[in-house]
C-alpha cells in the first residue's frame, strides 16, 4: 500500500472539491442545503430517487433507474422542490409510481419526453407558427444562379395571406386544434367577401400558405405539430373559372393610340411598359426590371433580351428575341433620360412590380387607364393571353413557339406529337434553336400589331442602336 502526498499545484482555492454524493433518507433539511458545488443526495427508502441541490438553493427531485432493453441508465425529472406546493414525501410517491411502471416494462424516460413535446407543441398558438415560419422563409441561401435570396422567393405573398386572414380568425387558437371546419369556414368567408374583396384566388393562396405553414411545423427540423396535424386536407374544391379576358382588335388598337393622349395621369415609362407587354408577351415582373445591360444582340446580330433566374416565375433564364416594333419601343424608353433601367422609376430604381396594374386599374387619387379610354377593365396579364391568342390565330405560327413565347414547356412539337419528358424539361437549353422558334412568332406578331393600329415600320427601327450600359 502506498498513497501518494498532493502537491501545492494540485490545490485550487477558487474551486472548492466536488461535493460526494450521500446516500440519505430524504428530508427538507437536504433539499435546502447550503452548497459550495452541485450536489446529490440519494434517497435510501426509494431506490433510484434523489435530489439534486445547486449553489443557487435550487432542488429538484430525480428518478434514475436501469433500461431493461439497451441495460443503460436512464434519468427522469420528477419536478422542483417546494416547501408548501411540492414537497419531498409528494416526489417520493411521483418517483413510486415510476418505479411501479419501470417494473411493468415502461420505458418511462421515453414516455416522459413524448409528454414534454406534446406539452410543448400544444402551447404554440397559429401565430406563433406563423412567425417562425416567416422568419424561416426570409433566411438567405445560395439558389442555383449563385445568388443569396430568401429561402421562399414568394416570402411577401405567403407572409400577407397568412397575416391578412389566417391571423385575425385562427391567430390565437392551438396550432394542434385548429380543425378542417375552421379552415373551410375561413375559405367561404373569403369567397363571399365577409374579409374584404370576394376573391375565390385569395381563398386559394390562404389555402395553399397555411398547408405550406403546416407541413413545415410537422417537419422533423421543426417539430412544432404531430406529423398527422394537417387541417387543410381534403377541403372542398373552390369554384375558379379560368380567366378568359383578351383584347379585340378595336380594343387593341383604342389602347395603342390611346396611350398617346397628352392627359394620362401616369408617366411615359408606364406608358411604354404596357406597349412591350403587349409585344413581347412577358410578365410584369419580368419586364419591368430590364436592366440596360441585359440588353443584347444574339450570335446573328439580332436583338433580344435576357431575363435572369430571380426574376422568372419558373426560375430559369428567359432570352427573348425583340422585334422591330419591340426595339421601336426600347429606342424610346432610353431616350426618356440616362437610367439604368429601361423602365425607370423613382429614386433610380425600375417601375414597382404593380405600376402597369395601378395604371390600368386606377388609384384612389387617379383614374385608371381603361376608365379613361371607356374600355372594360383588362390586367396586364390580360396582355399576354390576348398576344397569345392572336397569334394561335394566325397562319403558320407553330403552337409550341407560342408556348416558347410564354415561357411555357412545349409539350407537342409542330406536328401535334408529344414531346419526351427530357425534352420538356431542357427545351430552354437549346438557345439558337428556341431564339429562331420565338422569332417565328413574335416577328409576325409585330407585323400583325402594325396592321391592327395601322403602324408602318419606321425606317429606322430594324437598325436601332442598343444603348447599352457600359
Amino acid at each position: 500500500m502506498f498513497s501518494i502526498t498532493p502537491t501545492e499545484s494540485d490545490y485550487n482555492p477558487a474551486r472548492p472539491a466536488k461535493a460526494k454524493d450521500q446516500s440519505v433518507h430524504i428530508k427538507a433539511k437536504h433539499c435546502e442545503a447550503k452548497v459550495a458545488q452541485r450536489a446529490k443526495f440519494y434517497d435510501t427508502e426509494c431506490t433510484g430517487f434523489y435530489v439534486s441541490v445547486t449553489p443557487k438553493g435550487v432542488a429538484t427531485f430525480n428518478f434514475r433507474y436501469t433500461d431493461r432493453n439497451t441495460k443503460k441508465q436512464r434519468t427522469v425529472w420528477i419536478g422542483v422542490y417546494e416547501a408548501a406546493d411540492f414537497p419531498v414525501e409528494a416526489a417520493r410517491t411521483e418517483a413510486y409510481l415510476l418505479k411501479a411502471r419501470v417494473g411493468r416494462g415502461e420505458n418511462v424516460a421515453q414516455a416522459a419526453r413524448l409528454e414534454k413535446k406534446t406539452v410543448a407543441q400544444q402551447s404554440k398558438t397559429v401565430d406563433d407558427l406563423i412567425e417562425r415560419r416567416i422568419k424561416w422563409m426570409a433566411q438567405l441561401e445560395r439558389k442555383a444562379d449563385g445568388e443569396m435570396r430568401p429561402r421562399i422567393e414568394s416570402l411577401s405573398n405567403v407572409a400577407s395571406h397568412l397575416r391578412r386572414f389566417v391571423s385575425p380568425r385562427l391567430g390565437r387558437k392551438i396550432a394542434t386544434e385548429v380543425t378542417r371546419q375552421e379552415v373551410a369556414q375561413l375559405s367561404k368567408d373569403i369567397v363571399e367577401g365577409k374579409l374584404g374583396k370576394a376573391s375565390v384566388s385569395n381563398a386559394r393562396h390562404m389555402r395553399r400558405a397555411l398547408s405550406g405553414l403546416y407541413n413545415w411545423a410537422a417537419d422533423p427540423e421543426q417539430d412544432f405539430v404531430p406529423v398527422t396535424c394537417q387541417p387543410c386536407i381534403k377541403l372542398g374544391k373552390l369554384k375558379e373559372y379560368p380567366r378568359e379576358r383578351f383584347l379585340s382588335e378595336h380594343e387593341i388598337r383604342t389602347l395603342w393610340l390611346g396611350l398617346d393622349r397628352p392627359d394620362l395621369p401616369w408617366n411615359r415609362q408606364t406608358v411604354l411598359a404596357i406597349r412591350f407587354a403587349l409585344v413581347t408577351m412577358l410578365r410584369s415582373r419580368e419586364l419591368l426590371g430590364i436592366a440596360r445591360s441585359e440588353l443584347h444582340k444574339d450570335d446573328g446580330g439580332k436583338p433580344s433580351v435576357d431575363i435572369p433566374a430571380r426574376r422568372v416565375k419558373k426560375r430559369r433564364v428567359i432570352n427573348q428575341p425583340l422585334s422591330d416594333l419591340a426595339m421601336e419601343i426600347v429606342d424610346e424608353a432610353l431616350q426618356l433620360g440616362e437610367h439604368d433601367y429601361l423602365f425607370p422609376g423613382r429614386f433610380e430604381e425600375s417601375l414597382n412590380g404593380k405600376a402597369m396594374a395601378n395604371a390600368l386599374r386606377g388609384t384612389p387619387k387617379s383614374k385608371g387607364i381603361c376608365e379613361l379610354l371607356g374600355m372594360e377593365p383588362f390586367t396586364p396579364h390580360d396582355l399576354r393571353r390576348t398576344a397569345a391568342t392572336m397569334c394561335g390565330e394566325m397562319e403558320r405560327v407553330p403552337a409550341s413557339g407560342i408556348s416558347l413565347c410564354l415561357d411555357h414547356q412545349a409539350t407537342k412539337d409542330e406536328n401535334g406529337k408529344p414531346l419526351p419528358a427530357v425534352t420538356r424539361k431542357h427545351y430552354n437549353l437549346a438557345t439558337r434553336i428556341v431564339l429562331t422558334k420565338k422569332r417565328a412568332v413574335l416577328d409576325p406578331w409585330a407585323t400583325e400589331l402594325r396592321r391592327i393600329i395601322g403602324k408602318p415600320v419606321r425606317a429606322k427601327a430594324a437598325d436601332a442602336e442598343l444603348r447599352l450600359a457600359a
